[in-house]
């Protein structure tokens, strides 16, 4: 009788795949590369092939290694999924989550990711829509969590992230300094426009709002069109963005904070699982690199934001 294929194998195997490298694969799986390196090549003597092929400094999977990553990534679920149902203590349920657009794109794979490999029993029912929409949701108990714009004077939401608030442009076309800021910003009870205004109304800067949208895709499209500028939190900015300074007649902002709201009388144990995800995931994300042409005082200032947990100011 062959012997089984061995599961660990499989794992590192996988992880190779999905980062890219030997390496990264390591310490992934909390192996050496020199173990990694050897699991693999027992599983090439297992099943007889060869997996990778070297192309240039790196590895590529030859068609005998795409062929078995099928049959892994099956084993691989079939294991997890035997494995939880023998788990009596296993989570199961629904959890309603509410996230403006912009966190659903910045945050939220990361933590539907991994909360998912963790709790595979665990349905995960997403709204996108603004902070003010998730906190009237929350208030009629539609929702279980949601992942909103801190915001003391209208709800109340434990902060879980501090970031800066940045006023972006796009970095492949100039702004005209003779005519009036035009802005890209959300709808008028939005508090970050009115944030904008105030700004611009005070430095004596004249501006023009020619699109406004709660949608932070819009939004995006706008200032990488060269059409607008906007204000935006740094985990929001795109390649292609530039972050404006007071160099460029542009006051600094105070800094964003992202809170989480839960509904009283959700289960426990869900309720501390995925809460713990969520703060998870917000520690683990890198704030995004600030384009490499700002001058060092308008980085100093966006990094000496970060962290800072008051005089925060509401978006979406």
């Amino acid at each position: 009788m062959s012997a089984p294929l061995d599961i660990d194998q499989l794992h590192t195997f996988v992880a190779i795949v999905d980062t890219g490298s030997f390496t990264k694969a390591a310490d992934r799986v909390f192996k050496t590369q020199s173990a990694v390196s050897m699991q693999m090549r027992r599983l090439e003597e297992r099943v007889g092939k060869q997996l990778f092929t070297k192309d240039g400094r790196g590895n590529r999977l030859t068609a005998e290694g795409e062929k078995l990553l099928n049959y892994a990534r099956r084993i691989i679920r079939l294991n997890n999924e035997a494995i939880a149902a023998f788990d009596d203590n296993r989570l199961e349920g629904t959890i309603r989550i509410g996230t403006p657009d912009d966190y659903a794109d910045r945050y939220m794979p990361e933590i539907i990711g991994r909360f998912a490999k963790t709790h595979p029993n665990v349905e995960l029912y997403i709204v996108c829509e603004p902070s003010v929409s998730l906190g009237e949701k929350m208030a009629r108990g539609e929702l279980d969590i949601a992942l909103v714009t801190h915001n003391p004077r209208q709800r109340v939401s434990d902060v879980v992230r501090t970031e800066p608030l940045c006023w972006v442009a796009s970095a492949n076309y100039p702004l005209k300094d003779d005519a009036p800021v035009p802005l890209a910003v959300g709808r008028r009870d939005c508090p970050w426009r009115q944030l904008a205004s105030s700004a611009l109304d005070a430095d004596g800067r004249e501006y023009q709002v020619l699109f406004t949208s709660w949608s932070s895709t819009v939004i995006a499209a706008a200032v990488l069109a060269g059409m607008a500028v906007s204000v935006l939190p740094e985990s929001a900015l795109r390649p292609g963005m530039k972050v404006l300074s007071a160099a460029d007649g542009f006051p600094p902002l105070p800094p964003v904070q992202i809170g989480l709201m839960k509904r009283p009388g959700l289960s426990t144990s869900l309720m501390t699982a995925i809460t713990d995800h969520i703060s998870a995931c917000l520690d683990n994300i890198s704030p995004a690199a600030l384009p490499d042409d700002l001058d060092g005082d308008v980085k100093s200032f966006a990094r000496g934001q970060r962290g800072r947990a008051s005089h925060a100011v509401t978006g979406w």
